[in-house]
């Protein structure tokens, strides 16, 4: 028949790594997109988070934030908790990063409030014990989750509540605000110590837990200054906590855990003691499915204008299946993101309150006009960034000589966990060049070794590496190296050593090809005990390997295992 044309048949779908078939948008961000996406290999459903550089990042820059989310990634993905969401792999695909996650059917308990109004004591109950749970989990892991929200609690239409950060970052590059220009976490929740520019620890978790359970109690968040981020802000920091009206049998949790002193407020495991009596018998169905086309109700005291309300728990904008999880308005980079030791606090005075505001001023104008990224670039920094979670502690710096590269000596522990669960022995000692950051990792069983723990040493371009590596119950040395050989890596070169306190040694070279770089390695693996241990350092083939060596001697003079 004429004048009739044949459609165009739909462009195909998008497949990741060869079996994660991306179906439609979950959100949006100025970092990335969030999909829902089918696992072809195990037939499942499940979430791909696609990490978006910042365009016109210089090629460097750009390789290093790469390598410094999969390690964020890594870093994270050995946390297990029935109340977190999981992270089930990391992907390539043209060189770019994926992150792919659980994916629950479920709604955000922002969108629960939006549709339902404040909860009741049994359903704050339920989900104040998940999210505890969760961070307790987190915490022993040394992961700071660091942006607790009701949009970052999952409700699951099948009961079960889940914490996450379903990720857009807003800028990959998070850390405080006073130290680069970035203000962390949404500012109704934002702990006061974050908020006036110190550094982020566990402590910040409580307090936005007890900011969620208030928002959630109550049907408006603690504070919300007229939808000014500034003067939200500046009320977190200098006024008054706020204390819930309706919280009922939770008033002593709320206000115990929002304590603007961070070492004053409630422990977590003191939180689910208080919890205990209040929540339902398992099973209880808690939270039912509303209707789709259900109205809301409004809640029956408000506090603050509609407006606010409104967009405190507002429903996602991007197109959500019936069956998707929502995202919260503002997601974070990662399910859980590692946060860097306690700073010293210091007061302020007047003046430096003045300049403190003047500064978030500046910032929230620029990140509302352009984002954090341009906040960052403005402000001549780094768009890396940091990566931390510290599980050892640290001695006062050492003063280096003319040769030698600045150190701090750490005291660590290597110890396979499992969901935040400890061990015994793994303590070692080790100097560390000044400002580089330390993360965990539990490696699983390979066909030729064992599981072992791993502890990360990154420097701040995220360029170098140290590690230390233990398998317990293991000794081995060339069933090991013969590992790394199926690696596959080039050795160049093994050598047998003796190092005080070690019954066996080697010393090995080799170079791997890694995504955008061939990388050099040096360490020595030693067997104490029962336990191989391996110590090295790893840096770019281009960036030579004098540099490495160097790094090493250093190193491998002041390891010492301590029990």
């Amino acid at each position: 028949m004429t004048g009739m044309s044949t459609p165009e048949p739909p462009p195909p779908a998008r497949v990741i790594a060869g079996r994660y078939r991306l179906e439609h948008v979950l959100g949006n961000g100025s970092m990335g997109t969030v999909w829902a996406a089918y696992d072809e290999f195990l037939q499942r459903k499940v979430a791909v988070k696609e990490v978006l550089l910042p365009p016109g990042i210089p090629a460097g820059e750009a390789d290093a934030l790469r390598e410094r989310t999969l390690r964020e990634a890594r870093a994270i993905a050995v946390l297990s908790h029935p109340n977190v969401v999981t992270l089930h792999d990391i992907a390539r695909q043209d060189g770019e990063p994926f992150v792919v996650m659980e994916l629950v059917p479920s709604r955000s308990l922002a969108e629960v409030v939006r549709q339902q109004g404040p909860l009741n004591t049994a359903q704050a109950a339920a989900v104040a014990d998940a999210v505890a749970a969760g961070l307790e989990a987190a915490h022993r892991a040394g992961i700071t989750h660091r942006d607790v929200k009701p949009g970052n609690v999952l409700v699951g239409y099948s009961g079960q509540i889940k914490l996450t950060d379903f990720g857009i970052a807003r800028n990959v590059a998070e850390s405080t605000m006073t130290s680069t220009g970035i203000m962390l976490g949404s500012p109704a929740y934002i702990a006061p110590e974050v908020a006036s520019g110190q550094a982020v620890t566990p402590a910040a978790d409580l307090w936005s837990l007890g900011a969620t359970l208030f928002a959630v109690v109550e049907g408006v968040p603690p504070y919300d200054a007229d939808d000014d981020p500034l003067d939200t802000v500046t009320e977190v920091v200098h006024g008054d906590v706020p204390r819930p009206t309706r919280a009922g049998a939770l008033e002593p949790i709320v206000t115990g855990l929002m304590v603007k002193d961070p070492d004053a407020r409630m422990a977590l495991t003191e939180v689910r003691r208080r919890l205990r009596p209040l929540l339902s018998d398992p099973g209880t169905g808690l939270f039912p499915i509303p209707d789709p086309g259900s109205t809301p109700p409004p809640p029956s005291r408000p506090r603050r204008p509609a407006a606010s309300l409104s967009k405190q728990f507002a429903p996602p904008k991007a197109p959500i299946a019936p069956t998707d999880t929502p995202l919260a308005s503002d997601p974070g980079p990662l399910p859980f993101t590692v946060s860097p030791p306690p700073a010293p606090r210091r007061r302020r005075g007047k003046l430096g309150t003045a300049v403190l505001a003047l500064v978030a001023a500046v910032i929230v104008v620029l990140s509302l006009a352009g984002g954090f990224v341009l906040t960052r670039f403005l402000g001549g920094q780094s768009l890396l960034p940091p990566t931390v979670a510290f599980a050892g502690t640290l001695s006062p710096s050492t003063t280096p000589s003319a040769t030698k590269i600045a150190t701090t000596r750490v005291q660590a522990k290597a110890v396979i966990t499992t969901g935040g669960a400890g061990g015994s022995g793994g303590g070692f000692g080790l100097d560390v060049p000044n400002d580089w950051q330390q993360f965990i990792q539990t490696r699983p069983n390979t066909d030729l070794l064992p599981g072992r723990a791993q502890v990360f040493f990154i420097s701040p371009d995220g360029v170098q590496e140290l590690s230390v590596q233990r398998f317990p119950q293991f000794t081995d040395v060339d069933k090991y190296l013969t590992a790394v050989q199926d690696q596959p890596a080039k050795v160049l070169a093994r050598t047998p050593i003796q190092v005080e306190g070690f019954t066996d040694g080697q010393e090995i070279q080799y170079q791997q090809e890694q995504p955008g770089s061939i990388q050099f390695t040096i360490a020595m693996v030693l067997v104490k005990g029962d336990d191989l241990w391996v110590v090295g350092a790893k840096a770019p083939v281009s960036h030579g390997d004098s540099q490495v060596k160097s790094l090493f001697t250093q190193i491998a003079e002041q390891f010492r295992v301590t029990g």
